[in-house]
């Protein structure tokens, strides 16, 4: 296994739109394994491959959620989601503190529908159909955005996004000069 390179803003791959898989292979196998690994390096809860410079239709998420009261991750719980499509939003919504690999310690409120219904398959190639809530559906959205070259930036109003943005300019400048 091996820890990819993530792709950051503004690198104009993240507004590719990614292709479906269509070959269940040991580099497909690979791909997630180092997927993984990367995902958990960073830390993060969900990774697409598109962040990683692969323009599939194929991510991984593990929330990892922790017993009640605890500040310390839970058990691996690690779900491979290819070729993911949703529907069924709730017009009940849910605002989450969204962050992104991709968007570096930059944080700001999402509003995304709290359930949605989910049909992908897994990295055996089995179809799975439900109906997710939660945390799980907004990571899932939040993924699958970036499957199809968008953002969680692109969510906010124009003033919060330049915010966040010139943040993230901010951090990378006082980066380079540490």
């Amino acid at each position: 296994m091996a820890i990819l390179p993530i792709i950051e803003v503004p690198d104009p791959r993240l507004r590719q739109i990614s292709k479906p898989v269509e070959t269940f292979d040991a580099e497909l196998q690979t791909l997630i394994d180092d997927m993984f690994e990367t995902m958990y390096d960073a830390p993060g809860i969900g990774l697409a491959a598109i962040q990683v410079g692969v323009p599939l239709r194929l991510l991984v998420i593990d929330l990892q959620e922790s017993e009640e009261g605890s500040d310390e991750p839970g058990p691996k719980n690690p779900r491979v989601f290819i070729n993911p499509e949703f529907s069924d939003p709730s017009e009940e919504l849910r605002v989450y503190t969204e962050g992104c690999l991709s968007i570096p310690d930059q944080y700001a409120d999402v509003e995304r529908p709290d359930t949605i219904r989910a049909r992908w398959l897994d990295r055996e190639c089995k179809t799975h159909d439900e109906l997710l809530d939660g945390l799980l559906a907004t990571c899932l959205q939040h993924e699958v955005d970036h499957l199809d070259g968008t953002v969680f930036t692109d969510h906010l109003s124009r003033m919060k996004r330049d915010m966040v943005l010139k943040k993230l300019e901010k951090q990378r400048k006082q980066n380079r000069a540490a």
